[in-house]
């Protein structure tokens, strides 16, 4: 009886426990999240509480209507941009959910080298399934386009952490079966959203100086030791990972190289001798730090005019405070003479992920003439031109050079400034 009497109660406790735990995680995470944490570990369930309160993603909405399509969703991006905290918050309410991690040896083996017959047994069961860094997994092109091919009702959605060997393996097998995002550093709309415009205003000058990546902007005391590590440890990881990369002190001597550069218009034969190497590795190098989502460029503007520079590129950085790391230099404003620079960076490089979550397709170039004639980025789209220019001192006079206004009369105007960027930023 005393048996029977201990066990009746440790049941009554432990029916407790678990309506306790169930409406703390009602409350907490929301109802519709419940049923699919205990299909997650421990760590995962640590990931979600932190996401509760995590910055939005401009690009979320737009990944999760891309659901109805079917097709596998690969979402790509630098390493600590937060690609794994972006999965977490893009359950939509499934109750089964698969999470893979193929950093994770056995993880990447249940997807290698597997049949469609395999990849049904594994896939099938489950709404939803998450797979993060995906280029580990070997012949990965032609393991999604077997899942696509499945046409299966579950929604696959893959993270890689560059688009090096994904790119390669995947674009020529799963052509039009696939859909891709690029997910960057934080924006300054997606702050904006977390806090406010005023807030964001207020803290312009921390953000010219370290950059947008979520662990520099959620823990800023540590900032610098953030970009550093990031720097040594990960910028250049996939890339000397990546075949045909001999020297990785020349990819290091380049990239300092370009961050001194900042803004002004790339000569790729002064890089050649400035490294003891031929042109055609530094555009090949180059070419790699892009699709690493290190630096990218815009390519000159030319149509009309005879002393229109032809060739000409323009390399900017992803993110302020990498190219500030790259160079030691975390210095105030006031202290340094490239104030300019770092704010054309900082704008052109929001334009570029505004123009990337919104899907919007314009061109971006820059225009310069011989006679130094010059405008910071023109956007061409749907056939109108549209032009910028960026100035870090609101007071200072521009205007659109009589040159290309003769040529492009129809283009548009406008210079930027810290009183009224918000505008080109929407």
């Amino acid at each position: 009886m005393r048996f029977r009497k201990q066990t009746f109660w440790r049941v009554k406790i432990c029916v407790f426990m678990y309506i306790f735990t169930f409406l703390t995680a009602k409350f907490i995470l929301n109802l519709e999240i419940v049923f699919s944490v205990f299909l997650f570990s421990k760590n995962d369930l640590l990931l979600l509480r932190k996401t509760c309160n995590m910055i939005g993603r401009l690009i979320k909405d737009s990944i999760l209507a891309d659901y109805r399509r079917k097709k596998v969703i690969v979402l790509l991006g630098a390493r600590q941009v937060g690609k794994t905290t972006l999965l977490s918050a893009l359950w939509n309410g499934a109750e089964k959910v698969l999470s893979l991690n193929c950093d994770d040896y056995d993880d990447a083996m249940l997807l290698e080298g597997k049949t469609s017959t395999e990849l049904k047994y594994l896939l099938s069961p489950y709404e939803l399934v998450f797979i993060d860094e995906v280029q580990r997994v070997k012949n990965i092109g032609l393991t999604l386009k077997i899942i696509a091919d499945l046409k299966l009702n579950t929604q696959v959605v893959v993270t890689g952490s560059s688009s090096l060997s994904l790119a390669d393996e995947i674009n020529e097998p799963a052509t039009g079966r696939l859909i891709e995002y690029n997910l960057f550093p934080f924006s300054l709309p997606e702050l904006a959203n977390s806090t406010s415009e005023r807030e964001e205003q207020r803290l312009l000058e921390n953000r010219m100086i370290y950059g947008l990546y979520p662990e520099v902007v959620t823990e800023p005391g540590d900032a610098k030791r953030t970009l550093v590590t990031l720097t040594n440890n990960y910028l250049y990881k996939d890339l000397f990972a990546y075949k045909g990369i001999k020297k990785p002190e020349i990819i290091q001597k380049l990239v300092r190289a370009l961050a001194l550069q900042l803004g002004s218009e790339v000569s790729y034969n002064e890089l050649s001798n400035l490294l003891g190497v031929d042109k055609s590795t530094v555009e090949n190098y180059i070419n790699l730090l892009e699709k690493c989502f290190v630096v990218f460029r815009l390519d000159s503007f030319s149509r009309n005019l005879r002393n229109e520079i032809k060739k000409g590129k323009k390399i900017y950085f992803y993110d302020n405070g990498v190219r500030n790391a790259v160079l030691s230099n975390f210095a105030p404003l006031e202290l340094r003479n490239d104030v300019g620079a770092l704010w054309e960076n900082l704008m052109v490089s929001e334009r570029v992920k505004r123009n990337s979550y919104s899907g919007n397709f314009a061109q971006l170039f820059f225009w310069r003439t011989h006679e130094q004639h010059e405008i910071d980025l023109i956007e061409e789209q749907d056939g109108i031109l549209h032009t910028f220019e960026f100035k870090w001192n609101g007071k200072a006079r521009s205007s659109q050079p009589k040159a290309f206004v003769n040529s492009y009369p129809n283009s548009t105007y406008e210079v930027i400034t810290p009183e009224n960027y918000w505008s080109f930023l929407k």
